[in-house]
């Protein structure tokens, strides 16, 4: 299969090309050479810019393309519109934040997504924002190429290479030792999927002009807070202890649900939340997508973050902090509540 990847070296973009190459496609990159440019010597290079500058994709044709790395709806139209008569299949990997009502566990596909207002400026100003672009997107995509879109509305996505931190933090957090700060409720379900399995998986689905929208997150069977931290501490083979905190004591230290305690809603705080991280899948899982043993992915994990791994969400179009606690934020915060605990 030739195959135009529009980024192709951070991240799931990355896990695309290598996935792709390991399968014997012929892979072709489009992106500015910000990022990585030194990544894969064998593979087509193509330079542009997606925002203005896609004259390099001119006179060029493929089977599919991917594309992992769109977040405004004018930035994808113009893709798809250039494309639609030079490639068959296009796959666009959106998001779960899309939807609009993740209160309760089950969202699927039919599911109300966030509305952006036509005059809004294209600016990822909220997580309503990042939902609300993301859907305009995938309407974009299927208004160029209508039947031929594969609309991947991805979990939260984790692995070697993740610049978020979210996923990497309780790995080499746990990997580090001492006492661990969990949050409470155990029970909050929690949801992710190893951005190898979903590069695989788009593969498959591109291979065979799948099109269509589709939720794409993990494990196959629901996982909790708890059993996800247990899962690390075994894998991780460290003498950690967790330490669980109640849910209201850390809203009360200020605590930010997600970006300081990654994976943690806060749920009973916010109930809008509840069902973020337990998405219905079941459609992507008929279609065949696998996860490998979670206790691979946090090893992997581990192993790359050991080596040269660095939080950049910057790397990936969006200006945040790396999500986690400060080792000395966790220690105040679990002083505290020992504190508490002995009144």
């Amino acid at each position: 299969m030739r195959l135009l990847i529009l980024g192709g070296t951070v991240f799931v973009g990355r896990h695309l090309v290598e996935a792709a190459v390991a399968r014997g496609h012929d892979v072709t990159l489009f992106n500015r050479g910000r990022h990585a440019a030194e990544l894969f010597p064998a593979v087509e290079k193509l330079w542009g810019d997606r925002d203005g500058d896609l004259g390099a994709l001119e006179g060029r044709t493929w089977d599919a393309v991917v594309d992992p790395s769109g977040y405004f709806p004018h930035i994808v139209r113009a893709s798809a519109e250039l494309l639609a008569e030079r490639v068959e299949h296009y796959t666009f990997v959106s998001s779960a934040s899309v939807y609009a009502d993740v209160s309760a566990p089950g969202m699927n596909e039919a599911g109300r997504v966030h509305e952006v207002p036509p005059d809004a400026p294209e600016e990822l100003t909220s997580p309503e924002a990042y939902g609300g672009f993301k859907a305009l997107s995938e309407q974009a995509a299927e208004q160029a190429m209508p039947g031929r879109v594969l609309s991947v509305r991805a979990g939260l996505i984790v692995g070697p290479h993740d610049p978020t931190n979210r996923f990497t933090y309780w790995v080499t957090r746990i990997a580090a030792g001492g006492d661990v700060l969990a949050p409470e409720p155990r029970e909050q379900p929690v949801q992710f999927v190893d951005a190898r399995d979903l590069a695989g998986w788009v593969l498959d689905m591109a291979e065979q002009r799948k099109a269509g929208v589709f939720n794409a997150s993990g494990p196959e069977r629901p996982l909790t807070m708890e059993g996800f931290l247990e899962s690390v501490l075994a894998a991780t083979g460290s003498g950690t202890r967790l330490v669980w905190v109640d849910e209201q004591f850390l809203l009360d230290q200020g605590v930010e649900a997600f970006q300081d305690l990654p994976l943690w809603l806060a749920p009973s705080a916010n109930p809008e939340l509840a069902g973020f991280l337990a998405i219905d899948v079941s459609r992507a899982l008929a279609t065949g997508l696998r996860f490998r043993p979670l206790a691979e992915t946090i090893r992997d994990t581990q192993a790359w973050a050991e080596s040269d791994g660095q939080p950049r969400a910057k790397d990936i179009g969006v200006e945040m902090a790396p999500a986690g606690l400060t080792r000395a934020r966790e220690a105040t915060l679990l002083e505290g509540w020992r504190s508490r605990s002995l009144r």
